[in-house]
Parts: C-alpha cells; structure tokens; sequence
C-alpha cells in the first residue's frame, strides 16, 4: 500500500487553514506551521474588534478545518532565517511539497525622513496593536490629537475609526495620493466616520481639487458622491472629533523635536492617465500638517527573510507554471515549495479572497504530487524535531484549552469575547507554567 503524501503548509491564517483543509480532504497528511499561537491569522488580528458575529463564524470555519485527523498543527513556530527553523531546514525534514500561506509579514515603508520618529507607524501595527496580537499588543503608541493616515483603502478607515472611538482624537486626516473617485474604501466602512466628516472641507477641498480632476475628465461630483453615499447608514456620532481628507497629496517627509513628530510634509500632485490607468505625479510644492501621529496604510510586503526569492514586494513565482489554477501560477521558484494567499500576491483582497486561493494553491500542489510517488517522510521524526524547538509548541489540543479559557473569562466580565493580549498569559491558561 502506497503511503500518504506528508505536505507542510506554513501559515494558518484563511489561506493556510483552508488550503490545509484542501489537501487533507485529498488524503494527504499535513503540518500546519503558524508564527502565531492561535491559528486565524489576519482573520482573528486583522478585522476590527467589534465585528464579533463574523469572526465567530469564520472562527466555526476554522476549527472545522482542524479537526481533520490528517492535520496537525504547531503553533507558536516561526519558520523563517530568523525564526526557529528556516525554510532549507523545514525541506531537509522530507516533506514532499511545502505551501507557504504566511501573509505578507513584511512592513512596507517608502523610505522617507523621519519614519523612525516617535509617533509615526505602519498601519499593521496599530492593528495587530488594538487586536491584541502579541507582542503588537505590549508596544506603546503615541498617538497625539491630530492623526494622519496615509492610504485611502479599508485599513485607513479601521484606523481612523480606532483613532477616534477609542484613542478620542481630535483630528483625523485622510493623505491620499489621487482623487476621490478612487479612493478603495467601502460604503460599509466608511458609514463609522462620515458622522465626523467635516463637510465645509470636504467641500473646499473638492473644490481645490477639481482643475486637476477635470484636466483628466474626471467628475468632482461623482468622486464626492462616491463618499458621501455612506450618510444614509452614518453611525451616531459619540464626540467632536474631526475627519477630512487631503486629496492629490503625497507624503515626502516628517519632522520633529527631540525625537518626536510635529510636522507631515506632503506634495501636491497632478493626475496623469495613461493607458487607462491613473496615475498621481507630483508638482514640487510641498506644505505642512500639523500632527503628532503619522500612520502609513499602504498595504504590506512579504518577508525577506522567509528563504524564498524575492522581487518588488513579492515572492518570485515561476512563469510559466506547470500547475497553473485559473491561469494563475502559485509555483515559487524553488521545486516543491508553492506560494497561496498574501504570499503569492500581498495585500489583496479580503478573507474570501485568502480563502479561494489557499483553496486553488492547495489544487496546485496536489496536482504537482500526483507526478511523483510519497517520499515517505517519517512523521514521527517531524514531530520530534519540532517538539524539540527550545520553546512550547502549541498543539490542537492546547488550542480547544486556551478558547474554553477565554470564553469562559468572557462571560465572566460579561463581553462578547475577550483575549488574552500577551503569549505569557495564554500559555499560563493553557497550563504551561
């Protein structure tokens, strides 16, 4: 009898979960490797904290997916150079296909003066931060009461609604590079902060705006439009706070004192169409806003470090495929090892995104096993080598311990859901001393 293929997948956010789930439902036997104790990534750190009934119901999914027998699960494990176990050394274990759903866990920085001043972030972590994501979850931040969020996507919006609920800012001010007709951002989403818009500039600003939209043929009303739809579903509004934007802007510098930033100083930018896109290209003048707080929303990058081939971001994926899944190419240049979700292409699309291609990658990889027979890795020497990592290894079991734990703590502060914000005190409440 022939054995089991024996895959490792590295990553368990929706991406690795599912593509976890694929490929044992297919009969193959799969370690589950996650950086992280508890298994969900960006969907469990990532979506805002009172979205209580989706995160159950993705939650529901994901213990689905590891109660396959083929499927166990190492937690508390980062593979990497600079982890527990770099990638040639998972390889060299015998696997016969790794698939690498990891996420984007690089941080995407433009390289400007000042980014290393106190009270300037990337967006990543101030969400892991206010998710409680170790050890984002212990970092102090110095968040003043004028904030500027760069970006112009949902994950501005998620920070500028933290920044105003539960930071109580005065001010919060969207730089976004082009025009308001393509901002990325949702009705949904921006139904939080419309109540706080400041509709005078909101209008002086359209209208500041409106020779370089129409030099492209663009409608100042429809970008305005585009906004301003959320107002039918506008939360009630609970302060002051302001909220507006700085279109056609772009950040070139910040500024302090004594290690602390005061000043955001952007560019003024032109629209530029060529075929069919748009893109912003700046004039040279530049100004200042005042601010204590700068956070960079501009997507993410994958890590450099992981020990696969990088280009502009991304992991190098092969061309010309041998296993492509609706045209698209989840092989990573090294034979054996394939790329899904955030790894293959970061910072795209949401949770159902991440889900169908952990599913497609997963498709991939078992088609490649198909054309080569089990190399009959020894699951046991997997487990002994990584239970002999000098660190506590979290298993499945220990995952059901920490989730009775937490729902239990729950429903004694009588929240919704509650979650220990440090690895210390989920490993002491799965009793590890």
């Amino acid at each position: 009898m022939t054995s089991a293929y024996f895959v490792a997948v590295v990553g368990a956010g929706p991406a690795g979960l599912f593509g976890a789930r694929e490929l044992a439902s297919q009969g193959a036997r799969v370690a589950l490797f996650n950086r992280d104790i508890k298994p969900g990534g960006l969907a469990e750190y990532g979506i805002y904290p009172d979205k209580h009934t989706m995160k159950e119901g993705l939650r529901k999914q994901f213990r689905g997916a590891l109660e396959s027998p083929n499927l166990e699960y190492y937690g508390n494990v980062v593979i990497g150079e600079n982890g527990d176990m770099p990638l040639d050394e998972l390889r060299g274990l015998g696997f016969d296909a790794i698939l690498v759903s990891a996420g984007a866990q690089g941080t995407k920085w433009l390289g400007l003066p000042g980014e290393d001043l106190e009270g300037v972030y990337h967006a990543k972590e101030v969400v892991y931060g206010y998710n409680k994501l170790p050890p984002f979850s212990q970092k102090h931040f110095r968040f003043g009461k004028r904030c500027a969020i760069i970006g112009a996507g949902n994950v501005m919006l998620d920070v500028a609604r933290h920044l105003v609920y539960v930071q109580k800012v005065s001010e919060v001010v969207a730089v976004v590079r082009r025009g308001p007709a393509e901002v990325n951002f949702t009705k949904e989403e921006m139904k939080h902060l419309i109540g706080y818009l400041d509709l005078p500039a909101f209008d002086a600003e359209i209208k500041r705006v409106t020779p370089a939209l129409q030099a492209i043929k663009q409608d100042p009303e429809a970008g305005r439009h585009k906004i301003m739809e959320a107002v039918s579903k506008a939360d009630p509004k609970i302060s002051d706070a302001r909220f507006r934007f700085e279109f056609l802007s772009s950040p070139v510098g910040m500024f302090g004192a004594n290690g602390a930033l005061t000043k955001l100083e952007v560019e003024d930018n032109l629209l530029v169409e060529k075929d069919g896109k748009t893109s912003a290209k700046g004039t040279g003048v530049k100004r200042a806003i005042d601010v204590e707080t700068v956070v960079f929303a501009i997507g993410d990058k994958v890590d450099e470090h992981f020990g696969l081939p990088t280009k502009q971001n991304e992991f190098i994926k092969n061309k010309e495929p041998r296993f492509p899944v609706e045209g698209v190419s989840y092989e990573s240049t090294v034979e054996g090892v394939f790329v899904g979700g955030w790894a293959r292409k970061a910072s795209e699309g949401l949770v159902g995104y991440a889900r169908k291609d952990g599913t497609n990658a997963a498709k991939a990889v078992w088609e490649y096993l198909q054309t080569k027979p089990p190399a009959n890795a020894d699951a046991e020497a997997v487990a002994a080598k990584i239970k002999g990592l000098k660190k506590t290894v979290i298993l499945k079991e220990h995952i059901k311990r920490l989730e009775s734990v937490e729902a239990d703590e729950a429903k004694k502060r009588g929240l919704e859901e509650f979650k220990f914000a440090s690895n210390e005190e989920m490993l002491q409440a799965m009793g590890f001393a």
